[in-house]
């Protein structure tokens, strides 16, 4: 290689950046095309009242402000390539990081994803850039803030959008599209400096044991998402390292696959009654979700009674409020001290973690766990009071557990272990991790778990579920002093990425789709009948026009809501003949009335004729319908009557153009569902989609409220038909009245509530997981507890 000058090689490196940023800033403006292509689309589609409204907002910020973003955009990222060079790389100190507020982790979570979604396409061509640069400069790492990281632009992109005005609400809804048109180029980019580097003479060739090597350097907790490796992502097989490969983690195995356990096999410590510590905690009564709620309740009852016993004092609880000795800090806070030795393990289980570059699955999980062991035995040893010995040894039995756990494919297990110091932070500062099932820290390994255990390992690894529980660990990590806020924020991004996740297949969308439009029109048919029986209510109206109305044209204004648009100028138009129609089926002892009947009658007719065949009432039928509606109408003339005020006409006409104001959104219990006209125009093979729908069967409101309470993710066994298949949640439509699950040998069940909440009472539909992940890993860490006693402040 040419010899340069440390002047000459810090030039190369900052004519690369130069080059880079020159290279994507071009890219802002398309992505601001597509993105208003795409609010436009959402704009244009139906749906309920509320969304629509929120559709269009987005559409009319976004024509305000999207120009002063792409401008904005560029003007900072020029600005960034300025200042790259001159910040300084502490920027995630734990200083720092004392001060973090909501918004800024809430931004961080959102640039997060692109700049995930970047390194996992990019992952090779960036770190053979970041070596070149790092060989330029003479430095070991790039500086936190460096342009060339992921991270850099999408914070840009981020940063400016809320400037400008535009909501983090907004760009969820089109951050795929700024993925979809930035990556790629953001990728060639990389390629083109590394190209151009190469064609300078800077390394041109790569030594890939080196390579490795360098992960393990700087891996630490307060790297930022993107740098180095990823934390330890993905050196493939085909890249010379012989049959293994670096994964998330820096563990490597061949893919390996598991059974999920059979239903009814307890698998704690004493089954599901019997609570490890000596005392048996017996659900009474109540819905089986209640009854296994109080289970998990009474395990972390158990814990607490065990814990109190041994050191005087409720984990539970703040230190110095009953829970122990005070932490070494004012009003219970933990000890600094402590809390920087937690932050040291952190950052030294991921270097060694990093490291770990085997050909077998059992000897990585066996050097995690022992790695994982030691750095607990050493924080026991410093932990300043009892209370946070125990604390330190409760987290690392709990994690045990969940490492020793076979149906967590391998690859989500390694990152499952890298939560375990985050965890610990928590529990020591926030004690009631140990007294409730709804701490945002369990819920979201809860989730994580439930989704994961029912995957074999081929189908998660290197999957963009894998990819995802990456992410949330990372941005975890990268907020040491946020408390359980970073965990509630990432809990919430996970549940919205499962629900695109499970529902990408073409054959899902289209259930969805059909099934979600026939619950809207059936539950709009639903409530305008409401709206137009509580308007007629006062009204003297001919039982044969009532009856049109609420049976034929409720359905009518439903269909035309929801294929045209609720204020689109045709529904308009057929809401009117609703209230046209009332007023010409009133008696008419004026003659001017009975004169504006007769003009306007061809054309009520018409519109009454064009209603019932946009609902596919055509032929004998419509005919039947109009002979009905003509007799009436000429009875209305003979009819003494008395005639309806004009005003009460007029009030009905306005409140029928508005209906959807008056329309809830609570779902209603008895949706109609034909399965034959459903897999009709799903346009599919019907044979691999299963119709459920309700049967009429009584079902208690706790097995409803079950029904509404499962989690989209989790793994069922359902026995339908005589045939039992393993089934995941994968999709609720809006109004809470349709639930789709998708078997994983491929065939689909489109279930109506009520005979969800049947299958629920009748044992037909099972959770494949009697306990939560964290449930289950307290209860096998409280067991060994109970047999070693010792071992909690040892």
């Amino acid at each position: 290689m040419i010899q340069r000058s440390h002047a000459a090689s810090l030039q190369l490196s900052r004519e690369t950046r130069e080059r880079f940023v020159a290279a994507t800033e071009p890219l802002i403006a398309p992505v601001a095309r597509a993105i208003g292509e795409r609010l436009t689309a959402l704009a244009s589609q139906t749906g309920n009242a509320r969304e629509m409204q929120e559709n269009r907002d987005g559409f009319l910020a976004f024509q305000t402000h999207g120009a002063n973003w792409v401008a904005q955009s560029q003007a900072a990222w020029r600005k960034a390539l300025a200042s790259s060079a001159i910040e300084g790389s502490s920027s995630n100190s734990l200083s720092r990081l004392e001060l973090i507020g909501d918004e800024v982790v809430e931004t961080g979570i959102l640039s997060s994803r692109l700049a995930q979604a970047i390194q996992d396409k990019a992952s090779f061509e960036l770190n053979d850039l970041r070596l070149r640069i790092q060989h330029l400069e003479g430095t070991h790492e790039l500086d936190t803030r460096d342009i060339l990281k992921p991270e850099a632009l999408a914070k840009v992109l981020v940063d400016q959008w809320l400037a400008t005005g535009l909501s983090r609400g907004l760009w969820t809804k089109v951050q795929e599209q700024v993925q979809q048109h930035m990556v790629d180029p953001v990728v060639k980019a990389y390629k083109d400096a590394n190209a151009f580097l190469v064609g300078k003479d800077v390394m041109p060739e790569i030594d890939l044991k080196s390579f490795v090597r360098r992960t393990g350097s700087v891996g630490s907790g307060s790297a930022p998402l993107g740098g180095s490796f990823a934390g330890g992502a993905a050196a493939s097989a085909s890249m010379g390292v012989g049959q293994t490969r670096m994964v998330p983690g820096g563990f490597g195995a061949p893919a390996g696959s598991f059974a999920p356990a059979a239903i009814g096999v307890g698998r704690g410590a004493a089954g599901m009654g019997q609570q490890a510590g000596g005392d048996t905690l017996v659900a009474t009564g109540g819905s089986p979700l209640l009854m296994a709620r109080q289970r998990a309740q009474g395990v972390l009852l158990n814990l607490k009674r065990f814990v109190t016993a041994r050191i005087g004092g409720d984990i539970t609880l703040p230190r110095g409020q009953g829970g122990g000795e005070m932490a070494g800090g004012v009003g219970g806070a933990a000890s600094p001290a402590f809390v920087a030795a937690i932050a040291d393990a952190e950052a030294a289980y991921q270097v060694a973690a990093s490291q770990y570059v085997v050909g077998e699955e059992a000897t990585a999980i066996h050097n995690a766990s022992a790695e994982l062991r030691r750095r607990t035995s050493e924080l026991k040893k410093k932990a300043p009071t009892t209370a946070d010995k125990a604390t330190v040894e409760i987290v690392a039995l709990m994690f045990q557990a969940i490492l020793a756990e076979e149906r967590i494919p391998f690859s989500a297990r390694v990152w499952f272990a890298r939560l375990q110091m985050p965890v610990l932070r928590v529990a020591i500062a926030e004690p009631e991790f140990f007294g409730t099932l709804q701490h945002p820290a369990r819920m979201l390994i809860d989730r994580m778990g439930s989704c994961v255990m029912g995957f074999d390992a081929a189908a998660i690894s290197g999957s963009a579920l894998e990819g995802e529980i990456r992410r949330v660990v990372q941005v975890i990590e990268q907020y040491p002093e946020t408390g359980q806020r970073v965990f509630k924020l990432v809990f919430d991004e996970f549940v919205a990425f499962l629900n695109k996740y499970l529902t990408q297949s073409d054959t899902t969308q289209r259930v969805m789709s059909v099934a979600q439009q026939v619950e809207q029109k059936e539950t709009m048919a639903i409530q305008y009948t409401i709206e137009l029986r509580k308007m007629l209510n006062d009204m003297p109206v001919r039982e044969e026009i009532r009856e049109f109305l609420f049976k034929v044209w409720a359905e009518v204004l439903a269909i035309a809501a929801l294929r045209y648009g609720a204020q689109d100028e045709q529904t308009v138009t057929l809401k009117r003949v609703a209230s046209d129609l009332v007023w010409a089926a009133s008696a008419k002892p004026n003659r001017n009335d009975r004169t504006r009947v007769i003009q306007d009658l061809p054309k009520l007719l018409q519109r009454l004729r064009q209603g019932m065949t946009l609902l596919g009432i055509v032929g004998e039928p419509q005919e039947a319908h109009i002979k009905t509606i003509g007799a009436t109408l000429s009875d209305a003339f003979l009819s003494k009557t008395e005639a309806i005020p004009p005003a009460k006409i007029e009030a009905m006409a306005k409140r029928l153009a508005n209906l959807e104001d008056f329309v809830s959104d609570e779902g209603t219990t008895d949706l109609p569902l034909d399965a034959a006209s459903i897999e009709l125009l799903l346009g599919v093979d019907a044979a691999s989609i299963e119709v459920v729908p309700d049967t009429g069967t009584k079902v208690s409101e706790d097995m409803l409220a079950w029904a509404h309470e499962l989690q989209v993710g989790t793994w069922f066994m359902l026995d339908h038909n005589d045939r039992v298949s393993q089934v995941q949640f994968v999709w609720r439509s809006d109004r809470k009245q349709l639930h789709l699950f998708a078997s994983s040998d491929g065939r689909s069940f489109l279930i109506q509530v009520g005979r969800l909440a049947s299958y629920l009472q009748a044992g037909l539909l099972v959770p494949a997981e009697e306990e939560t992940l964290t449930v289950r890993a307290t209860r096998e860490a409280l067991a060994k507890l109970d047999a070693n006693p010792e071992r909690l402040l040892n």
